[in-house]
């Protein structure tokens, strides 16, 4: 039960998951203090391991005796879970630490999420911590659980089961409870991250990928802390059968304020957070409600595939409806094969469709048995992944006892079906209260009242991706810092980086502008006034410059009205026959490098059609990131225009994207546009941003 910090160091957590010996300092008889539910939970662990409470009154407990001070226990505690003001934290942790603990559970708040003070003196805790050989959960958080060692140290009791919880958040831990609950699902361990002062999330993840108890991990998170250990844990607990769903905030400029507020939390963008979860095959949902949709079908399902859908009805309307969702979700509602539509219309009425969708056109009310032989028929074409089933079922029981009867048995009939199959089943119903369908639930089925709620869960089935290729940052020295953000330094620290630029010459003065001409040759030229961060918006560009005269006449102009320190004198390349990119990196204080692609030139800012990976990236990474732009079709050539040369952009990009991460002094890197053509690419603009 050990976990390995970003520096490479080996943690143990057996002391805060399977701990001989607790104590809770702050035990308190008011009902209204966590010190007293924390008490509650402790003493429910009487008889399986030594549990002191310690107040500093020395008064019994909940009819328990207490300690007043953890030096007064009889022997050395392994878990210390600390509930007192923020003023006397500190001076706990202590005591703790002399009293032996190994780990430590900081309910206290009023530290790093108020402000760069409490920072500082979590920082100064989570060092002292360390110092000692320990760990530290919080603080600021709501407690620790594992169901299978019979931990209770959480303020609230939460169900036992198979998913491992990591929250940074009390009540969406509470909520997700309500909601698992409901499917029969529980938890096997819940680590309440607060504010990460020592351990954070990708410790626990590794720490639960390790746990036989835990078969998937759900995580609702608002600091990632070190991003790259996050996406590296997520990625092994991925590859070792335990996938991660997460919950995270970032989309609104709302929730990243009631984040700091809430934890002190840095939040990160939410496009960032995508490019994370791709690379280390992470499910995001957007609300604890998906998260528990998810999560059941990944207990029941696995990795079984979902993006070939039938659909199953017991009406018209609902039919065409499930079909429409489904396909909004991204999945497919094939016609089904000749095979498949005869042996269907030979089961059903002459009135049932039977083309996908399956409107088994009241069938239901004269032989409900109709429902199990459908289904399996569609389970069993291979052509079908999953069967959306939506309608009335549930319901006929209210037709009489003989169909209340035929109904139950025919539930449980579908949930054999399904678990003889292993193909993904999910049940929209009209009634979902009746028998019936509680013994599809029991069978393992996902049910939901709302259609949409049906189709989107196989969409989230089908949309799992596998880790891709984790993205390491360059080590060692590197290459020599860049000391300036002018344009002809990023002009050619990309270039000799493998991407192509246009001939150019860098001159001082409007003279040497037009002699720079002559020597490039040919024409027409672009002139760019050098020393500005924004040479378009500033009137810096002259394009389409036919002749060395004109070159001069630009760069005098421009010498009149900016005084740039120079200028730099380019080629001007044909863009009739390209396709123009703009391809950035900028610099998460979170996940480090972020690269961007997207449609570049003036369409950039207008259509925002951009996608993003983590950097840096080889050739394949960065095909895939292009190939995921709404607009990719361009690239392949579309009205006549022919396709670019992909590779040769796959290539630019990847060089672009590693360039900046082997750069920690750059916060910006952008090549904008870059000409995309078929016989290669070319870079005509560059800038860079450095750090502070």
């Amino acid at each position: 039960m050990t976990v390995l910090t970003p520096e490479g160091q080996v943690r143990d957590l057996t002391a805060l998951f399977a701990p001989r010996v607790v104590a809770v300092v702050g035990a308190s008889n008011d009902q209204a203090k966590y010190g007293n539910w924390l008490s509650v939970q402790a003493l429910r662990m009487q008889g399986r391991r030594a549990v002191y409470l310690i107040s500093r009154r020395g008064e019994p407990v909940l009819g328990e005796p207490t300690y007043r001070t953890l030096a007064e226990l009889p022997e050395p505690v392994d878990l210390v879970v600390i509930a007192v003001p923020a003023a006397g934290f500190e001076a706990a942790v202590e005591d703790a630490l002399a009293a032996g603990a190994k780990a430590i559970v900081g309910i206290t708040a009023g530290f790093g999420e108020l402000g760069a003070e409490g920072r500082a003196r979590e920082a100064a805790l989570a060092a002292r911590v360390r110092a000692a050989g320990a760990v530290l959960l919080g603080p600021n958080c709501l407690g620790v659980l594992d169901s299978t060692t019979g931990l209770y140290l959480a303020s609230n009791p939460l169900p036992a089961g198979t998913v491992g919880l990591i929250s940074q958040s009390g009540n969406v831990a509470l909520e997700l409870s309500r909601f698992l609950t409901d499917r029969g699902l529980g938890f096997s361990r819940f680590a309440s991250l607060g504010n990460q002062a020592d351990l954070g999330a990708a410790d626990l993840i590794r720490s639960y990928t390790e746990d036989p108890g835990t078969e998937l991990i759900a995580l609702y998170c608002e600091d990632f802390g070190d991003g790259r250990a996050f996406v590296a844990a997520a990625a092994d607990a991925v590859a070792a059968g335990k996938p991660i769903v997460l919950l995270t905030v970032g989309g609104s400029a709302a929730s990243v304020r009631g984040a700091k507020s809430h934890t002190g939390a840095l939040t990160t963008d939410s496009s960032v957070i995508d490019a994370a979860c791709r690379a280390a095959g992470i499910d995001r949902v957007t609300s604890p409600r998906q998260m528990t949709d998810l999560l059941t079908a990944l207990h029941r399902f696995g990795h079984a595939r979902a993006d070939r859908v039938a659909v199953l009805a017991d009406g018209g309307g609902h039919a065409a409806v499930a079909c429409d969702l489904a396909e909004a979700q991204g999945l497919s509602v094939p016609e089904f094969g000749p095979e498949l539509a005869a042996a269907l219309r030979a089961s059903l009425p002459p009135s049932a469709g039977v083309g996908n969708p399956v409107d088994i056109a009241g069938a239901g009310e004269r032989d409900i048995t109709s429902f199990a032989r459908t289904m399996q028929l569609l389970l069993a074409a291979p052509d079908t992944d999953a069967v959306l089933l939506t309608g009335y079922f549930g319901g006929y029981a209210s037709y009489g006892e003989r169909l209340a009867g035929a109904e139950l048995a025919t539930a449980r009939e579908l949930g054999e079906l399904v678990r003889d199959y292993g193909k993904p089943v999910v049940v929209h119903t009209m009634c979902p209260d009746s028998a019936a369908v509680e013994e599809l639930r029991r069978q393992g089925m996902p049910v939901f009242a709302a259609v949409e709620d049906a189709a989107q869960c196989l969409g989230m089935l089908a949309r799992r991706a596998e880790p891709a290729d984790r993205p390491g940052l360059p080590e060692g020295e590197g290459s020599r810092p860049v000391a300036d953000n002018g344009y002809w330094t990023a002009r050619e620290l990309v270039r000799a980086a493998g991407v192509a630029f246009p001939a150019a010459r860098q001159v001082s003065t409007p003279d040497g502008a037009a002699e720079a001409a002559r020597q490039i040759g040919g024409g027409p030229y672009v002139v760019k006034a050098l020393g500005l961060l924004h040479k378009s918006d500033a009137g810096g560009v002259a394009l389409g410059l036919a002749d060395p005269e004109a070159v001069r006449a630009a760069a005098q102009d421009m010498t009149d009205r900016l005084a740039p320190p120079g200028f730099c004198v380019e080629a001007m390349a044909d863009l009739s026959r390209g396709v123009e990119i703009i391809v950035g990196v900028q610099r998460d204080p979170r996940f480090g490098p972020v690269a961007m692609a997207g449609l570049g030139g003036i369409t950039t800012e207008v259509l925002r059609d951009v996608t993003f990976a983590l950097a840096p990236l080889v050739p394949a990474q960065a095909k895939e990131l292009l190939q995921r732009l709404g607009a990719a079709r361009l690239l392949h050539g579309v009205r006549g225009r022919p396709a670019v040369d992909l590779d040769a952009l796959a290539e630019s990009v990847a060089a672009i994207a590693t360039l900046a991460a082997e750069h920690p002094e750059i916060a910006e890197l952008e090549v904008n546009p870059l000409l995309a053509t078929p016989d290669g690419c070319l870079g005509l603009d560059a800038r860079i941003v450095l750090a502070d």
